[in-house]
């Protein structure tokens, strides 16, 4: 009988919208690489931050079957999260288990932090002292001047950019004085592999089962104690949190909380913007070239057919 070819350590990226089972599609794969071994990192924003884990569906620790995780748990709610020094923090990480004669498995749905990893992207340079300037702006003049300004000198970046996210705003702005095209906020159109040998999994579902799967996970949310769950983050300064605090389904439980919001309007209001969500990123990852697409549900089988495929 042959040996299995060993698989020289690579990075494998499991990517799609929210629902589709990435969290346990990469537990399975990790478990079929076993004879090389392979490690879990996460490419989801509000997985880094601790204390967020019914509303991000974070894989508990006594779940993870045993697989080293990395990069979750990692933030305070009042820290932001920034994609930058996530990038960095991240290909540290793969660059690490890689050395180590073992698989990274980068897993996670948001868009620009997978692709911070995937692909060169470059961020420009921090300005302190811009940015102090602008910050002082945002709270004289508000978002809507500083919108109305970023409009005005790049349409295109001011099109991706929520008017009222001010952080966002601020570095836009701190870009553009810093003579850049664009904040770069967005997929390249041809972009290049930080690393050539990586592998692409993409899983992906039928629209109409995907929206029922979602509705019926957000349901669940709250059932399992989402409210509960955002009252003890309110307390360690969730509200104050320019990142964690706009987070789908924390956002909405704050208003709960707060009195403008009834449950089922909490509820349905989280529903609606993660479909939303989840429809922006099919479409970010269908234009990830050679990805392997596998359809959900999955068969017990596929994470074994998936490595078998890796292999010389």
């Amino acid at each position: 009988m042959t040996e299995a070819v060993p698989l020289r350590p690579r990075m494998i990226a499991v990517v799609g919208a929210t629902g589709t089972g990435k969290s346990e599609f990469s537990l399975d794969l990790a478990e079929a690489l076993g004879g090389e071994g392979a490690e879990i990192v996460n490419a989801d924003a509000m997985q880094l931050y601790r204390g967020m884990d019914i509303g991000t569906a974070k894989v508990a620790v006594d779940e993870r079957r045993g697989i080293a995780h990395h990069l979750f748990d990692v933030l305070d709610v009042t820290q932001v999260a920034a994609v930058a020094r996530y990038q960095e923090a991240a290909r540290e990480a793969v660059l690490d288990i890689l050395a180590r004669g073992r698989h990274a498995i980068l897993v996670g749905g948001s868009g620009l932090y997978v692709s911070s990893i995937v692909y060169d992207f470059r961020f420009p340079p921090r300005d302190r002292f811009q940015r102090a300037r602008l910050e002082a702006e945002l709270e004289a003049e508000g978002a809507s001047a500083l919108f109305a300004r970023l409009r005005e000198r790049d349409p295109e970046t001011a099109k991706r950019i929520d008017p009222r996210n001010g952080r966002r705003l601020v570095r836009a702005l701190e870009v553009l004085e810093q003579g850049e095209s664009g904040h770069r906020a967005a997929l390249p159109e041809r972009p290049v592999p930080w690393r050539e040998d990586t592998a692409i999994i993409g899983l992906r579902a039928e629209r109409a089962a995907l929206v029922e799967r979602l509705d019926r996970r957000v349901e669940r949310m709250w059932q399992d104690g989402m409210l509960l769950e955002t009252a003890r983050l309110r307390e360690a300064g969730l509200e104050h949190g320019a990142t964690a605090s706009r987070a789908i389904g924390y956002a909405q439980a704050l208003a709960q909380l707060t009195g403008e919001l009834t449950e089922q309007e909490a509820i349905e209001r989280t529903q609606a913007l993660t479909r939303r969500y989840a429809r922006r990123q099919v479409s970010w990852f269908n234009r990830y070239a050679d990805t392997h697409w596998l359809d959900t549900p999955l068969t017990p089988a596929a994470a074994a057919d998936i490595a078998a495929s890796l292999r010389p």
